[in-house]
């Protein structure tokens, strides 16, 4: 049986239900004023309309998420995210927009809404290892190039291509990626010093960016590709380049062409997929459960994606 046949993909009623048991797992909450002792449901309004006793406001689980005032039914929603969210390489708007029957213009902004839920925000730093024993372990941090910079002319030269630099942390299994104007060490610096605890070992190439930064840490290790040296033991940049190699097949063949102004979202719904891969225990259905539980508080509007930058 498909996943995509549950009721909560079909069903409005169904849907408003699914979503309220991720986003309410104990009872509603309301979005205006947090109040959680005096919800009731309205009687005669729309699906799913509640009205707190506290501040006297009414809201449905949508208020206050990625999916508020949105005019597309909520099942289709939890279709979108599902295909999102289960597609390795991605799902491009214009076949979103044919699966659903929406406009190419609605599938677009749903889809970049979904992105913005994947933005998990990830602020602890990448290296520690869990248990009761603690420790540092290995980070790998590469850079790649995609695309073109805008007002820079079509060439194959790397500083003509917009840039992205990724840390994987090798024991947790999880990626963080970061657009970025330029490859000068003083930009990569703190990028790395803030997302890697001091006590981890950094893996790297041989690139000049990470010769200083290196020495802020436990240990820095590289590998020398010039000299076509991959791998040294444990020493290597294989695990970050492999996640390079999932975007940019999903950058290139499924959604062919991104603005700057827009690859950070991108680079959101690759590293979401990635934390929440099936190597680390995540099926399609709990991802897609995980992408709608991160909609909260993260409103976002056409005119704001249209016009977006990181």
């Amino acid at each position: 049986m498909s996943a995509l046949s549950a009721a909560f993909f079909h069903d409005e009623a169904a849907a408003f239900a699914k979503l309220e048991s991720l986003l309410w797992p104990e009872s509603p909450v309301c979005p205006h004023c947090g109040g959680i002792g005096r919800i009731t449901n309205v009687k005669g309004g729309r699906m799913g309309l509640r009205r707190c006793g506290d501040c006297k406001k009414q809201f449905t689980v949508t208020v206050g998420t990625v999916f508020e005032s949105s005019h597309v039914k909520l099942h289709l929603w939890l279709q979108a995210a599902h295909l999102l969210a289960s597609s390795k390489k991605g799902f491009s708007a214009h076949q979103l927009h044919r699966t659903l029957g929406v406009t190419y213009k609605t599938a677009w902004f749903m889809f970049h809404r979904l992105r913005e839920a994947m933005r998990d925000g990830a602020l602890a730093p990448m290296g520690g290892l869990d248990g009761p024993a603690g420790g540092a372990g290995i980070v790998e941090a590469d850079e790649t190039f995609i695309g073109r910079e805008p007002g820079k002319p079509k060439k194959r030269a790397y500083h003509h291509k917009m840039k992205v630099v990724s840390l994987v942390d090798r024991d947790s299994g999880q990626v963080r990626s970061v657009v970025v104007d330029d490859l000068k060490p003083e930009t990569i610096r703190p990028i790395i010093e803030e997302n890697i605890i001091k006590e981890a070992t950094l893996h790297t190439d041989e690139s000049a960016i990470y010769t200083k930064i290196g020495a802020k840490f436990a240990d820095h290790q590289m590998t020398t590709h010039s000299a076509k040296e991959y791998v040294r033991g444990i020493v290597h940049t294989n695990t970050v380049e492999g996640y390079f190699s999932v975007f940019k097949r999903g950058m290139k063949g499924v959604y062919q062409h991104c603005g700057k102004q827009h690859l950070h979202r991108y680079l959101a719904e690759f590293d979401f997929r990635y934390n929440n891969r099936v190597k680390l225990g995540v099926g399609d259905v709990e991802r897609a459960g995980r992408a709608l539980k991160g909609a909260v508080g993260k409103r976002l509007t056409y005119r704001q994606s249209a016009n977006s930058a990181q």
